[in-house]
């Protein structure tokens, strides 16, 4: 099969007569390898390594934990799903809004979340639900802003 593109590392040899490709698969890699992707996957991995895999888990659980507390005061807010050992995600619907509604809303005051079906609707029909908004808490996330997302819903 011949390449549809071609430059960089996929050929092995071109005169005006003729061009010899490497073998596959590098035949069908145009262009110079993707460096920097692979630089910046090293930094990121020195940087989850010298926090501590253990210590990202223990505090994403700590938000996740500290999430539920806050969300449970808002009126009208119902979580989706209730997993023994969840991950640090919170899905949830508010009765009388929208997901839409509650994502551009949160939007409004700078908190992104995942509004609508999210790629997930077999699970979220498991609820009986075709849409919920998910904020996912991660190592850097903070309190702070979990008390501003229950205040602003």
């Amino acid at each position: 099969m011949l390449p549809y593109q071609g430059g960089g590392n996929m050929i092995q040899d071109v005169t005006f007569e003729k061009t010899l490709y490497q073998p596959a698969p590098n035949k069908f890699e145009v262009g110079t390898g993707n460096i920097a992707d692979a630089v910046g996957l090293g930094a990121a991995l020195d940087y989850v390594q010298k926090i501590g895999i253990k210590n990202i888990f223990q505090y994403e659980h700590y938000l996740l934990e500290y999430g539920i507390e806050a969300l449970k005061q808002v009126p009208g807010l119902k979580f989706v799903g209730n997993a023994k050992n969840r991950t640090s995600i919170l899905s949830f619907v508010i009765d009388g809004y929208t997901t839409e509604e509650v994502g551009n809303a949160l939007k409004e005051e700078g908190i992104a979340v995942r509004a609508g079906h999210r790629c997930a609707q077999p699970i979220l029909r498991r609820f009986g639900l075709e849409f919920a908004v998910r904020p996912s808490l991660v190592f850097y996330s903070t309190t702070d802003e979990l008390d501003k997302l229950a205040k602003i819903l």
